[in-house]
């Protein structure tokens, strides 16, 4: 019941800001022709000066970091970073680690490396009042050096008599390895708290270079996520974040101009 009233008092209150301040500019527009009726007035002066906030917003990938917990096969990180250059344009960044074991039909191997990610992202929402919310789409190049190990794989056997395959362990580690990849990133970021939000992103990916080891393919890389066996991978992460304000920059509104009729 606390929680439905302090919604209904949220929206109340939301309401009568929305009203007050449509109500606002008209009322002072009217003021003024009625002051100078006979002149050409500019009322831009007496609209409260708006302004946007630019600075960088750090966070952290909770998917990545929690999963662990629930995957024994899995371990990682990845920190995010976005920096505002113009109202809708935002640089932005990401770098992480990640050791994830495989375990496919034919072998079982271990991926461990770390990866950095770095583009932009185009705000699409158009925010109201004070709002700060961000649904954005990107494009990222991405970057990965990494190690794959060789745990176990199977012999193939074109005719097996009792359909087994026999099993064999490996245990060799091929360490230098890169990729390299472009991406589409597809992002909502809402403000929760005072310069606190929480998000959720989704990255279409493609392979531009793929060092492989030798005898076998790279079935997951650090950053990329699986390769299904392709140069096509998907991607998504949930962030936490919080935004430093570093400077503000005004918006300039247009002068509205009354001239009256002769």
């Amino acid at each position: 019941m606390k929680h439905m009233l302090k919604y209904i008092f949220s929206i109340c209150l939301l309401c009568s800001i929305l009203v007050h301040a449509q109500e606002t500019p008209t009322d002072t527009i009217k003021k003024i022709s009625a002051e100078k009726p006979k002149t050409e007035q500019t009322i831009s002066d007496s609209i409260p000066v708006k302004t946007d906030r630019y600075g960088l917003r750090v966070g952290v990938d909770l998917y990545k970091l929690t999963r662990a917990f629930y995957d024994k096969n899995y371990k990682g990180v990845e920190f995010t970073g976005d920096f505002r250059l113009t109202k809708r344009y935002y640089a932005a960044a990401e770098l992480g680690f990640e050791d994830k074991t495989t375990d496919d039909e034919q072998l079982n191997s271990t991926a461990t490396g770390t990866y950095i990610k770095a583009g932009f992202d185009y705000n699409l929402y158009e925010n109201w009042l004070d709002m700060e919310n961000l649904i954005t789409v990107g494009l990222r190049g991405g970057f990965s050096t990494f190690s794959q190990e060789l745990n176990s794989y199977k012999v193939y056997n074109s005719t097996p008599y009792w359909g087994e395959k026999t099993e064999i362990s490996g245990g060799e580690k091929y360490t230098g390895l890169t990729a390299s990849w472009a991406e589409v990133a597809l992002g909502l970021k809402a403000k929760v708290f005072n310069n606190v939000f929480v998000g959720f992103g989704v990255q279409l990916k493609v392979l531009v270079t793929n060092k492989k080891p030798d005898g076998f393919d790279n079935l997951y890389i650090p950053g990329f996520n699986r390769t299904y066996n392709g140069s096509f991978g998907v991607g998504f992460n949930y962030t936490v974040s919080y935004f430093i304000p570093i400077y503000k920059k005004k918006i300039i509104i247009p002068a509205i101009k009354e001239t009256s009729k002769k």
